[in-house]
């Protein structure tokens, strides 16, 4: 529609396309692999329902492998729900946390490990005789191995550490990479790559040997080892210079070499098992990568022996994730979105030509319709750096006078990024009339190990101030509207929020809360094992910090909480549990503050019912019209 005949109306009132039932209906997807054949099956979040496709190498029409058993791995937040290799696809089954196994071609799934605990991160040995994975039962995790056809029970090859993640095979099929940390670190504090000999025994399963250790430590991150196709070098990611950056290991030698130097960002928080940043080209001459920078992410080749980089043109996607490269080496598949673009499965050459695999939506809106995020930094209160995503609202049929109101967005973690990717919330948001900021505070992750850092000990202060700073860079650039400012989290985004609001009390004309923590006590205690610590860091190990968790709880100082709210939890959510919301509705009740709470059965920590996520966001558009925009 031409700007001359778009219809005046006040911001945040808009008619949006973007609607609840179009977002709560698309898919999600996290992750790609592809099978020697050629044959790539990825997999895709239908609701609260995963499910594994796959496109044949004919070119056939993409076809679910399943549709009795929901594929998800469950050891910690999840992710390594499946490999594929030697026409079989391995997955984790969500229901009983057991290992499956599938043909490709045709054919049912059976059961290769026994139905007690959780396991992710299947790797299949070269040969397809074995499959290395991540088990945990009673809060013991292990390195685990079970023969490709389940005749054996399982054996654990390694334990003792609190975490074990991204099992690795050599192509010779005797020696095995991996990565652990332990308590009080998270895997991007500190954490360690190890190597290991395999002993393989014709009448059993093949037993660990000559364990040693080669790269990382209690100060340093490690991610991601992966043999090269030749056998010559274990490549893996290391922060130890401060950045994210990518290493060989020459394995003949014994030694050490980076092999990239920008400062930017080259691995990921290892949040989930199976994450992938980068992959050996099949000759083994070359790296494909993907590098993060200023909120971008772009696809990148290294030579070996030169170090001499080229980007891999992709100029309409900012956001990817999952780079698995063909047997042949000719395609690189991605998950792949861009400000204005869903996110989509794609396949890419070398050379940039992309070809959209499947697709998230049914995208009929035209780009006009998204809001191009821009990234933008201020300096906080303390006049600290601090770097966020703005969204200026779009809608082609609309516009209005004078500034807009602003939602602020607290991405959880709190060690996550906001990309330059397709993002549902802002564009709800933008398209309906409202600004946005999605602030990436000190904290995040994507501006070096520095900038991650500056969180511990300051969870609950410099968040809150870079979010508060950011709402008023905005307001003092004359793109937003001091009086109809809104906050809006999850989980430690959640907590910020609550925060925000007690700290800077009428700041924002509303919160929005979703699971979010309000008492570290009770999450210290009550957490899931991946987490049981992470408070040590962000905060301080207790009880020497006993007053400092007192102090920054916002359910011990409810009498600040003034601003309305609508707060959103999942019945059964284990990492913060509903006891947390209950505590803050019921000191809002008590007192009189407007606000909804809604509560979801059946829902975790995170929601993936399609109607409970359109619920919410039509919950929250009422709501702002009511408290933000009519008030």
């Amino acid at each position: 529609m031409h700007p001359d005949t778009a219809t005046s109306r006040q911001y945040g009132l808009w008619d949006s396309p973007v609607s609840p039932a179009s977002l709560a209906r698309g898919l999600s997807f996290n992750d790609v692999a592809w099978d020697a054949s050629g044959a790539l099956v990825w997999r895709e979040g239908r609701s609260d329902r995963g499910v594994l496709v796959i496109q044949p190498p004919d070119g056939q029409a993409p076809r679910d492998l399943n549709s009795d058993l929901g594929v998800r791995a469950r050891v910690g937040y999840g992710g390594g729900d499946f490999t594929v290799g030697r026409g079989q696809v391995y997955f984790a089954e969500a229901a009983s946390g057991r290992l499956y196994r599938q043909p490709l071609a045709a054919g049912s799934a059976q059961p290769i490990t026994p139905a007690f605990g959780q396991a992710a991160a299947p790797a299949l040995s070269p040969d397809g005789r074995w499959l290395l994975y991540i088990h945990t039962y009673e809060e013991q995790d292990t390195l685990a191995i079970v023969d490709s056809e389940g005749k054996h029970w399982p054996a654990r090859l390694s334990q003792g550490h609190d975490f074990y993640m991204q099992p690795a095979w050599h192509p010779d099929g005797t020696r095995i990479a991996w990565v652990v940390w332990d308590h009080p670190n998270m895997p991007w504090d500190g954490s360690t790559l190890y190597l290991g000999q395999l002993a393989v025994s014709e009448a059993g399963l093949p037993a660990l040997q000559g364990v040693k250790p080669i790269a990382g430590d209690e100060k340093t991150s490690i991610f991601q080892p992966q043999f090269s196709p030749f056998g010559r070098w274990l490549a893996y990611v290391s922060d130890q210079t401060g950045w994210w950056q990518i290493y060989l290991y020459d394995l003949e030698r014994g030694t050490h070499h980076q092999l990239t130097q920008v400062q930017a960002e080259h691995g990921e928080p290892a949040w989930v098992q199976g994450v992938r940043t980068f992959s050996f080209a099949p000759d083994g001459k070359s790296i494909f990568f993907l590098r993060s920078q200023d909120a971008v992410q772009s696809l990148w080749e290294v030579k070996l022996e030169t170090g001499q980089e080229r980007q891999v043109p992709l100029p309409a996607y900012s956001g990817l994730m999952q780079l698995a490269i063909s047997p042949n080496g000719e395609q690189i598949a991605l998950i792949a979105s861009g400000g204005k673009i869903p996110a989509r499965v794609i396949t890419c050459d070398p050379a940039g030509s992309v070809r959209v695999v499947r697709r998230s939506s049914a995208e009929d809106l035209p780009s006009e319709a998204y809001s191009l995020p821009q990234h933008i930094a201020w300096k906080s209160m303390d006049e600290g750096q601090a770097y966020g995503l703005y969204y200026a609202p779009a809608n082609p049929a609309f516009k209005a006078e004078g500034q807009p109101p602003l939602v602020v967005l607290i991405h959880g973690g709190p060690t996550s990024q906001r990309v330059a990717g397709f993002s549902t919330s802002a564009q709800f948001f933008a398209s309906r009339g409202y600004a946005v900021l999605d602030v990436n505070y000190r904290g995040s992750t994507g501006y070096g190990r520095e900038y991650r850092n500056k969180l511990h000990a300051n969870w609950g202060l410099l968040d809150v101030q870079d979010a508060v700073s950011g709402a008023r860079h905005l307001v003092d650039q004359k793109l937003a509207d001091a009086s109809r400012l809104v906050i809006m989290g999850g989980s430690a985004g959640g907590f910020t929020v609550l925060k925000a609001l007690e700290d800077y009390p009428g700041i924002f004309k509303a919160g929005i809360c979703m699971y979010g923590v309000s008492n570290l006590f009770n999450l210290a205690a009550d957490t899931h094992k991946f987490e049981a610590h992470y408070l040590d860091l962000l905060v301080g190990p207790l009880p020497q910090a006993a007053d400092l968790y007192h102090k920054r709880s916002p359910i011990f100082y409810p009498e600040k909480l003034r601003d309305p709210m609508i707060i959103f939890q999942g019945e059964i959510d284990t990492v913060v549990p509903r006891a947390q919301s209950d505590e803050v509705v019921a000191s809002l009740q008590r007192r009189g503050v407007p606000h909804e709470y809604h509560l979801y059965p059946g829902e975790g920590h995170g929601f993936r019912k399609s109607e409970n996520i359109e619920h919410m966001y039509k919950a929250i558009d009422r709501f702002l019209r009511q408290w933000v925009i009519f008030s």
